[in-house]
């Protein structure tokens, strides 16, 4: 007979460390099971990534977020959580994918690239940054175009379009004009996103002004070809010479996960999973849902900061139905 777990937790980031941490506290059999590296999605931000929020509002478990400024980087964050998990030995199986969840009526299954689990509670902190959302035009599968930014040194001296306005496009765009690129960006809007973080936000607004980077906006990218990129602008379609597609234009949950479990999902543009908010329990018994994926598809509701709550809703709930 397979060993039977209390709880299975999918996702090694942030939260579903902080879910481990918990069920330790509360005496579960747990086990998380983590697609990459320790907190992937971290380990994927761009290298010179800062937090919007300050090192005291990431803690979790009492240990302290030592970081040289207020705000942490993406290498401290990356060094604080392999400290959470060495601290607590927490028990993460790394580079193993869930593939298939399913509900037995007596416990959950879970398969995965490695192996076959079973489980009495299943949580749900798979995040959101693994699945990009697409732009849907011709040319966007072309080895040139990049849904995620990690560093600028491979665009000097190269013509890069930037499409979105967000944190991560702006980053991408000031970072690469700085190391000698030719940047043009193409936004949805008049101008870029009003919650960019406020120290950089007047810096890419003044290089636009200026002309430094170039703006198309109220545009769209219609067409991407191998060395060109044609824009649909309120002026008509523009066409302009083009070596990279930066296209940070967000990401998205796994939805697929989800839906093998049979979590209901709102109806409007959110795709919200249903879960009660007092204990994070799904409408499906023993699914729970932690961190991003509460927001379904409006991913600037949750963060670490307001999500490390779950973990502790979560496993007092789990250990209390179990004992029950």
């Amino acid at each position: 007979m397979e060993k039977l777990f209390d709880v299975l937790i999918i996702g090694g980031g942030p939260i579903g460390l902080a879910c481990g941490v918990e069920a330790q506290k509360q005496g579960l059999d747990y086990l998380i099971l983590e697609k990459g590296a320790l907190t992937n999605s971290i380990y994927n931000y761009p290298v010179n990534m800062t937090f919007f929020s300050t090192s005291d509002r990431l803690e979790m478990a009492g240990i302290p977020f030592m970081s040289i400024g207020n705000k942490p980087t993406r290498t401290e964050a990356l060094e604080y959580y392999r400290r959470i998990y060495f601290y607590f030995k927490l028990k993460v199986n790394l580079y193993e994918a869930v593939q298939t969840l399913e509900n037995k009526g007596d416990f959950f299954q879970v398969s995965t690239s490695k192996g076959i689990y079973r489980s009495k509670k299943i949580v749900l902190a798979t995040g959101f940054y693994d699945l990009p959302n697409l732009m849907n035009v011709p040319g966007e599968e072309l080895p040139k175009v990049l849904h995620y930014y990690k560093e600028p040194w491979p665009f000097i001296a190269q013509k890069v379009l930037v499409v979105g306005g967000a944190n991560s496009a702006v980053d991408a765009a000031l970072e690469t004009w700085r190391k000698g690129a030719e940047v043009s960006m193409v936004l949805l809007e008049d101008e870029v996103d009003e919650n960019v973080k406020y120290w950089v936000r007047p810096d890419i607004m003044n290089r636009i002004k200026e002309g430094s980077i170039k703006a198309f906006t109220r545009s769209r990218v219609k067409e991407i070809k191998p060395n060109e990129v044609t824009i649909s602008t309120p002026e008509g379609d523009v066409t302009i010479d083009n070596d990279w597609v930066l296209a940070m234009t967000g990401y998205k949950p796994n939805f697929a996960l989800l839906n093998q479990l049979g979590v209901e999902l709102s109806l409007d543009e959110k795709r919200q999973p249903c879960y009660d908010q007092a204990n994070q329990e799904s409408n499906v018994p023993g699914v729970y849902l932690a961190g991003v994926v509460c927001g379904g598809l409006n991913t600037r509701e949750f963060f670490i900061e307001n999500s490390l709550v779950h973990a502790e809703s979560i496993m007092k709930d789990i250990a209390n139905k179990l004992k029950s």
